[in-house]
């Protein structure tokens, strides 16, 4: 896996971002899970998907301002 993206679920990238301070706030349009952060005009909608693709979980933590890294010790 030469991008160092973990292959995980939307359900596991929401207990990922709250641990970055992302709050869940709603189960939106087509079961994609809203996050909303206090001082970020950003919003995460996160697909309820067992498989994330790889390039939408890269977009999702460059919208919440982690880096791969950040976001791989927020998993464990």
């Amino acid at each position: 896996m030469s991008s160092g993206l973990p292959v995980i679920s939307g359900k596991e990238a929401v207990k990922a971002f709250e641990k970055a301070g992302w709050k869940f706030v709603r189960i939106g349009n087509s079961r994609h899970m809203i996050m909303k952060k206090v001082g970020v005009f950003t919003t995460l909608s996160i697909p309820d998907h067992k498989v994330l693709d790889r390039g939408l979980l890269r977009s999702l933590i460059r919208d919440a301002f982690l880096s791969i890294e950040e976001f791989k010790k927020l998993l464990y």
